[in-house]
C-alpha cells in the first residue's frame, strides 16, 4: 500500500512537473516571438509596427506555427527574406522548439506562398499562373502598318488600365466638382492622367498590346461623328461590289441624335448599322467615312460596329491622315456596339480626301463586316447632370459619363440609379471591364463582349503629409476576400497580389537608381476596395505618391520622373504577364540619341544618324533595329520605314521642307521617338545653314522651398511638360509650412480644362520653316549632343541657329539632378568660339541665355568675348509680350496656352564691345536682342525666335538676321 501512494507522488510529480517545463517553454516562446515581432523593421518598407496574434506547439509532430497579424503581410516576400526569417527566428527561439519547422502564417498565407512566382527560385503556385488559359483568336485591333515586329513583348496582350477619379456631378450639392482637393497645382483626378496618357499607354501599345481605359483617352476638345444614320456637315457612303452589297443589320446601333444626353440615355441604341458580305478578291466594297473637321490638328480615331453571328476577325480599315493611309485589322468578333480606339492622327481642317476612313469587305474568312459610326476626337462633356454638363473636356470626367458615351448599359455605370455618381464612378471602371471582358476565356461566366482583358491596373495619389519633407510613397491594393478567393476564370485571386508586388518592386527600383532617393515603398494591402474586389482579372491599386505631401509632388511634377514612372509601370506589367504565360521577355528600348542630318555626297540626298542608348538597368532593353519616320511639310508622320543600323539616307525633292523623327526597337518593342530634326533643299542655294537643337528640357514648376514655405511658383516658371500638360488646375495661394496637412498647397482653378502646351521637340521646323522663307538658303538639322561629341563640325555651315528654348540648368526644379540641361555646356562653348572665330554667323535665341551663364566668371566671359552680350535682367513685372523692332512690332506668349510654350521670363541682354541693340521689349524699352559684326557675326536673342507668335513677323524677322549676316563684312 505504501508503495502505490509513493509511486502515485511520484507520478503527480513528474506530471505537476512537465506541466510546468511546457508551460515555461511556451511562455519563453511567446515572449521572444512578441519581441521579435514588435522590433521587425526591413530595409525595403515601411509596414509599421507588427504584433504576434498566436501561435502553435506540436511538440509531437515538432512543428511550430506561428501567426503574425496583417502587418506583417505588408511587406514583399522573397527566398532569401523568408530564410532568413526562419534562420533567425531559429536563433532567438529556445530549445527544443528551435528544431522544430516552423511556419509564419500572415493574413491568412504562409510567408513562403506570399512569394511571387515571378521571384520564385523553385516550384510555381499554379493556382495563380494562366495555367491552360491562352486567347487563340486575333486581337482586338492590329496595327498592319506597324514596320517592326513584337515577338518578346506584350503582343496579343488586352490590358486595362485607369488614372483614379475625374470630374463628377455631386447629388448633395447639385453640383459638379472634382473628387480630390486641388493641392499643389493640381489634383489627384487630373494628376494621375498625366502618367497614364503621355507614358505609360504609349510604353504598353510600343510593346504591342491593346491598351483600354474606362476614361477617355484623348485630349482633343473638339469632336466630329460620322454616321449612316447622319454626319453633320461631313459624309457617309458605303459602295457595294459586284458580289456584294451594304444593307441594314435589323439592329439596334449608334446615332447621334441630341447634343446633350440625359442619364440612362444610350446612343448605341436609337440607330442603325450597316453590313456587308466579305469577299477575297480585289474588287471589294467599300464605307467611307469622311468627317469635317474643324480644327487642323490631331485627333483619336474610334470605330463602332456591331458583332453579328458570323463576323469576322480581320476586318480591313484604313486609316487617310496627313501623314498617308495606316491599315488596321479589327476583329468584329468581339468587342461590338461601343467605341473601338484606332490610333490618333494629324488631319487638316473641313473635309478632304486626305482625311477619311474606310472599311473594305475584303476578308480571308467567310462572312460580314458591319459599319456604325466613326468617332474623330475626344470632345467635351455631354452629359447632363442636373441639368447642366460639366463644362470640361471628357477626358476630365470620371468613368461613369464616358461610359454612357461607350454605350454601357446602364446597370454597368447607374448601379445606384442616378443617386450617387461618385460611388457609380468608382464602380463603372471595374465593371466596365467586366462587361467588355464578359464571355471571353479570362472571364468566361459573365455576359458581355468578349474582350480577352488579362489585367488591370489604376493608378492613384494617395493623401498623408509629412512635416519633416520625408517621401510619403508607394502603396498597393488588392483583393482576396470575395468570389470564394477566385476570379472569373478560376485563378486564385492571389495573383493580384502578385501583381502589386512585382508594380511596387519595380516602381522603387527604378526611381532610387534613377534620383538617388530613398523611396519609400509603403504597404500592400488586402483590402475591400471596389477596384481591385469587382475585377474579373487580376488587379491592383498603386497609391503612386501623397498629392498632399510636397517631397512627393516636388517629383511628382517633373516630366523625368513620371517617364520613370511610365516606364517601370510598363516593365512591371511586361514582367507579370510574360511570367503569367511562362515566356521570355525583352523590354523595349530607350530613346535615341546624338541624332543629326547632314547634306549627302550625292545630289539631293539627305545622311541622317543617331547612337542608339544602352539601358543600364535593363539588360535586354538593347536596341536590334530602328524606325525612321518621315513628315513632308506640314503633313504628318508617315508610318515609318525599317532600318538595320543607326544611319539612313534618303533623297528629297528641293523646295520642300522634310521632318524626322527616329525610335530604336527590339523584339519587346518601340522606344519613345527622338527630337524631330528638319532638312530643305533650295532649288537655287546661295548659302547653307545648319540649325543645332539645343532646346531638351524637361521640368516641374518653380519649387518654392524655404524653411517657412513650401510649393509651386507658376508665375515664376510654369515649367515644361513633355509634348503638354493636363495636370495643372491653377496657381498654388498657400504656402505656408505651419498649414503642413491643412491648408499647405492650397490651390486655384483657372486652368482647368487647358492642356498647356509644353516642348514639342519640334523647332527645327519651325525656324526650318523661316528659313525657306527667306531666301535660297539650305538647312539641315542636329541636336545638340551631336555638336558637343565633335560628330558634326560647324565649320562646315555658312550660318549656325543655335535653339535654346527654355532650356537651363536648374538643379532647384529638377530632383533628378541627372539631366543636363545648360544653355552652353563647356563643349558646345569651345565648339562656338572656334567656328566664331573661323569667321561665322551665329544666330542664338532663347528665353534663359543671359541668366543661365551669369553664374560664373568663365561662363559671363563667353557670352561677353564671344557672343557679345552680357546678362541684363529678367523681364518679370508684366504680362507683356510685345517686341519692336527691325521695322515691325510683334508678340510672343507670355502666359501658358494650348498653342505654343509660354515664355514666362524672356531676358534683356545688353551688348558687349562694338555690338548693338536691335530689338526692344515694348514695357520699358530693354534690349531684347543685340548684333555683332567683326571678324565673324552674331545675333542673340533673349527670347526663343520659334515663339513669335505670327508666322509671318517669324519669317520677316529670320529675313532680317539672314540679310545681316550675308552683308559683306
Amino acid at each position: 500500500m505504501k508503495k502505490r501512494i509513493l509511486l502515485a507522488i511520484c507520478c503527480f510529480a513528474f506530471t505537476f512537473n512537465g506541466k510546468l517545463g511546457a508551460q515555461d517553454i511556451e511562455a519563453n516562446v511567446q515572449d521572444r516571438l512578441q519581441s521579435f515581432f514588435r522590433e521587425y523593421t526591413t530595409t525595403t518598407v515601411n509596414i509599421g509596427t507588427c504584433k504576434l496574434d498566436s501561435f502553435r506547439i506540436n511538440h509531437q509532430k515538432k512543428k511550430l506555427f506561428i501567426y503574425a497579424d496583417e502587418k506583417f503581410s505588408y511587406q514583399p516576400f522573397r527566398s532569401e527574406t523568408v530564410d532568413a526569417i526562419y534562420r533567425y527566428l531559429k536563433q532567438i527561439l529556445p530549445g527544443p522548439v528551435n528544431y522544430y519547422d516552423l511556419t509564419v502564417v500572415t493574413s491568412g498565407q504562409s510567408i513562403e506562398d506570399l512569394i511571387p512566382n515571378l521571384y520564385r527560385k523553385g516550384k510555381k503556385d499554379k493556382s495563380r499562373l494562366y495555367s491552360g488559359l491562352e486567347y487563340k483568336g486575333e486581337p482586338w485591333v492590329t496595327r498592319l502598318s506597324r514596320p517592326y515586329d513584337v515577338s518578346r513583348g506584350l503582343e496579343g496582350k488586352h490590358i486595362a488600365l485607369w488614372q483614379s477619379h475625374g470630374r463628377y456631378f455631386i447629388n448633395k450639392t447639385g453640383e459638379w466638382g472634382w473628387q480630390r482637393p486641388r493641392l499643389f497645382c493640381t489634383t489627384e483626378d487630373q494628376f494621375t492622367q498625366s502618367f497614364i496618357l503621355p507614358y505609360v499607354i504609349p510604353m504598353l501599345e510600343n510593346a504591342g498590346a491593346n491598351v483600354f481605359t474606362p476614361r477617355e483617352r484623348d485630349t482633343q476638345k473638339q469632336e466630329v461623328i460620322v454616321d449612316n444614320d447622319g454626319a453633320q456637315n461631313s459624309l457617309y457612303l458605303d459602295v457595294k461590289s459586284r458580289k456584294a452589297k451594304w444593307e441594314q443589320t435589323g439592329l439596334p446601333g449608334f446615332a447621334w441624335r441630341k447634343q446633350v444626353y440625359r442619364d440612362g440615355e444610350n446612343p448605341f441604341v436609337s440607330g442603325t448599322a450597316r453590313f456587308a458580305p466579305t469577299e477575297k478578291k480585289k474588287d471589294k466594297a467599300f464605307a467611307e467615312w469622311i468627317p469635317d473637321i474643324p480644327e487642323t490638328g490631331d485627333y483619336a480615331v474610334y470605330v463602332s460596329y456591331q458583332t453579328l453571328p458570323n463576323s469576322v476577325s480581320d476586318a480591313k480599315y484604313i486609316v487617310f491622315h496627313n501623314g498617308g493611309t495606316t491599315e488596321f485589322k479589327v476583329n468584329q468578333q468581339i468587342g461590338g456596339g461601343t467605341w473601338v480606339y484606332l490610333g490618333t492622327f494629324s488631319f487638316d481642317k473641313g473635309k478632304n480626301d486626305y482625311g477619311m476612313v474606310v472599311l473594305s469587305n475584303e476578308s480571308k474568312q467567310k462572312g460580314v463586316v458591319c459599319a456604325d459610326a466613326v468617332r474623330f476626337g475626344g470632345g467635351m462633356g455631354n452629359i447632363e447632370r442636373g441639368g447642366e454638363t460639366s463644362g470640361m473636356p471628357r477626358y476630365l470626367e470620371g468613368a461613369r459619363y464616358s461610359a454612357q458615351w461607350a454605350g454601357m448599359p446602364y446597370p454597368v455605370y447607374g448601379g445606384r440609379e442616378g443617386k450617387d455618381d461618385m460611388s457609380d464612378d468608382i464602380n463603372v471602371r471595374s465593371r466596365m471591364i467586366n462587361y467588355l471582358s464578359g464571355g471571353s476565356i479570362f472571364n468566361p461566366k459573365d455576359k458581355g463582349l468578349g474582350v480577352p482583358f488579362e489585367l488591370s491596373m489604376a493608378l492613384h495619389s494617395d493623401a498623408g503629409a509629412s512635416k519633416e519633407d520625408k517621401i510619403i510613397g508607394t502603396l498597393g491594393i488588392y483583393t482576396t476576400d470575395f468570389n470564394n478567393g477566385v476570379l472569373g476564370a478560376g485563378t486564385d485571386r492571389y495573383a493580384s497580389r502578385d501583381l502589386s508586388d512585382i508594380l511596387l518592386t519595380q516602381l522603387q527600383r527604378d526611381i532610387r537608381s534613377n534620383y538617388a532617393i530613398d523611396w519609400t515603398r509603403r504597404s500592400m494591402w488586402n483590402r475591400n476596395y471596389s477596384e481591385t474586389r469587382l475585377p474579373a482579372v487580376p488587379s491592383t491599386i498603386v497609391e503612386l505618391l501623397s498629392h498632399q505631401n510636397f517631397a512627393d509632388m516636388r517629383l511628382g511634377h517633373d516630366p523625368n520622373f513620371k517617364f520613370t514612372v511610365g516606364r517601370s509601370i510598363y516593365k512591371a506589367i511586361l514582367q507579370y504577364l510574360c511570367g503569367q504565360h511562362g515566356k521570355d521577355y525583352v523590354v523595349q528600348p530607350l530613346p535615341v540619341s546624338n541624332f543629326a542630318i547632314r547634306f549627302g555626297n550625292k545630289k539631293n540626298a539627305l545622311e541622317l544618324s543617331w547612337n542608339g542608348e544602352e539601358d543600364l538597368l535593363e539588360p535586354t532593353a538593347k536596341p536590334r533595329e530602328y524606325i525612321v519616320y518621315t513628315r513632308i511639310g506640314r503633313g504628318g508622320f508617315d508610318n515609318g520605314v525599317r532600318v538595320s543600323s543607326p544611319s539612313y539616307t534618303v533623297k528629297i525633292e528641293p523646295g520642300i521642307v522634310y521632318s524626322f523623327k527616329v525610335t530604336a526597337a527590339n523584339r519587346g518593342g518601340e522606344s519613345f521617338p527622338s527630337e524631330i530634326l528638319a532638312a530643305y533643299k533650295a532649288k537655287k542655294e546661295k548659302g547653307r545653314i545648319l540649325i543645332v537643337n539645343g532646346f531638351d528640357r524637361l521640368s516641374g514648376p518653380a519649387v518654392i522651398d524655404t524653411p517657412t514655405e513650401a510649393g509651386f511658383d507658376l508665375t515664376k516658371d510654369p515649367g515644361v511638360p513633355y509634348l503638354y500638360d493636363i495636370s495643372l488646375c491653377g496657381a498654388q495661394t498657400e504656402f505656408s509650412r505651419k498649414q503642413t496637412g491643412k491648408e499647405l498647397g492650397r490651390s486655384g482653378s483657372e486652368w482647368e480644362g487647358m492642356r498647356i502646351a509644353g516642348n514639342s521637340f519640334d523647332y527645327p521646323f519651325i525656324h526650318g520653316k523661316a528659313i525657306q522663307a527667306s531666301g535660297d538658303y539650305s538647312f539641315v538639322s542636329c541636336s545638340d549632343e551631336a555638336v558637343e561629341s565633335g560628330r558634326i563640325p560647324l565649320e562646315a555651315y555658312d550660318i549656325v541657329d543655335y535653339i535654346l528654348g527654355l532650356e537651363k540648368e536648374d538643379r532647384q526644379n529638377n530632383p533628378a539632378s541627372n539631366a543636363y540641361y545648360k544653355t552652353f555646356s563647356s563643349a558646345m562653348q569651345r565648339a562656338l568660339t572656334a567656328y566664331c572665330q573661323s569667321g561665322g554667323n551665329l544666330l542664338v535665341s532663347g528665353s534663359y541665355l543671359g541668366s543661365d551663364m551669369n553664374g560664373s566668371q568663365g561662363d559671363r566671359e563667353f557670352t561677353q568675348n564671344i557672343l557679345k552680350y552680357a546678362y541684363g535682367q529678367s523681364i518679370t513685372d508684366n504680362r507683356s509680350g510685345n517686341i519692336n523692332g527691325l521695322g515691325r512690332t510683334f508678340s510672343i506668349p507670355r502666359l501658358p496656352n494650348e498653342y505654343a510654350y509660354p515664355v514666362t521670363a524672356p531676358e534683356c541682354i545688353l551688348p558687349t564691345g562694338t555690338a548693338f541693340p536691335v530689338l526692344t521689349y515694348t514695357s520699358g524699352n530693354q534690349s531684347a536682342a543685340i548684333a555683332y559684326q567683326g571678324n565673324y557675326r552674331t545675333f542673340v536673342m533673349g527670347f526663343p525666335l520659334e515663339s513669335i507668335e505670327q508666322e509671318t513677323d517669324r519669317n520677316a524677322v529670320m529675313a532680317s538676321i539672314l540679310q545681316f549676316f550675308q552683308a559683306k563684312k
